[in-house]
């Protein structure tokens, strides 16, 4: 009644209770925190990493984010350059499957703050260029199947998405939806190639991007005309030099508007603006230069 029933949970695992508790607490939240600096006061420091990979597993299997925090770059905080340690442990991290990661006492008790995102967000890029996306799709495939015996129609539909983006060589993976849902499903199959969401709730633009996988989102007026939303997408895409006229993508649909959930592979074309796209909006998400991250960096993505 006060307007919090679309809040997120996120559930910070620290201790010992917490990782005994894990598949139970896994079904229940709405994403994961790994606090690896917590937990390595409870549990051996030689187990730390099989904890770490073993709730990253879990969190991919049921689909849920899941950030790995505390003590990535801990010298920094002292010191403007990290060790090469600390490197390999985030870009492990997002081999392992993470989601997100997260920086804490770098960042609020050091003076080289700057220096900490800077390095941080280039281990991260050089990690995801060279993740083998491949076994880890046919990886969270199998496992899912394994532990609940089938795919659901959303996560079927979205694994297939994500199957023909390599198939076919997409550049894009382009998601409607209303809640964000098929975005998570499509984010949690870890495509090799970016995802833009679509969707008219302001609530699930803002709650998608920058935690799922991958995902940019673009707040529009609807969902009723997919066509003339695809259309405008793709001139905003060719404006921007994101994509190019003939590139491939891959596009999805929950259920919305009474439709049932769809995937269609189609190529790029000059488009046409409609007013579909919400860009008066104050909110952050709507950022054309975000969708370029990856293109910058040179890898396979946008």
């Amino acid at each position: 009644e006060n307007g919090g029933s679309k809040i997120k949970i996120i559930s910070k695992i620290e201790n010992l209770q917490g990782l005994q508790n894990y598949d139970d607490i896994v079904k229940q939240t709405d994403a994961i925190m790994v606090a690896r600096g917590d937990l390595g006061m409870e549990i051996p420091p030689a187990k730390v990493f099989l904890a770490q990979k073993y709730m990253i597993r879990g969190a991919n299997i049921e689909g849920k984010p899941v950030i790995t925090a505390t003590q990535m770059l801990e010298s920094m905080i002292g010191n403007p350059r990290p060790t090469r340690a600390e490197c390999s442990d985030v870009a492990n991290a997002v081999y392992d499957g993470t989601d997100a990661v997260m920086l804490s006492g770098e960042t609020a008790n050091g003076p080289f703050f700057k220096e900490a995102v800077d390095v941080m967000a280039r281990t991260v890029c050089e990690a995801e260029q060279s993740r083998n996306y491949a076994h880890m799709f046919r990886a969270v495939v199998n496992s899912t199947v394994a532990k609940h015996g089938k795919l659901t129609r959303g996560e079927s539909v979205a694994s297939s998405a994500v199957k023909a983006s390599v198939d076919v060589g997409a550049k894009l993976i382009i998601v409607l939806s209303e809640t964000g849902k098929m975005a998570n499903y499509a984010s949690r199959f870890r495509p090799g190639v970016s995802i833009m969401c679509l969707s008219p709730s302001i609530t699930s633009c803002r709650q998608a991007s920058g935690l799922l996988c991958g995902v940019h989102t673009i707040l529009v007026d609807s969902l009723s005309k997919p066509d003339e939303l695809i259309d405008e997408v793709f001139c905003e895409l060719v404006q921007s030099e994101t994509l190019k006229i003939g590139d491939i993508v891959v596009v999805i649909g929950g259920r919305m508007s009474g439709m049932s959930e769809m995937m269609e592979i189609t190529k790029v074309t000059e488009g046409k603006t409609y007013g579909h796209i919400i860009k008066d909006s104050d909110e952050f998400f709507y950022n054309p230069s975000m969708a370029l991250t990856y293109a910058k960096n040179k890898s396979t993505s946008l």
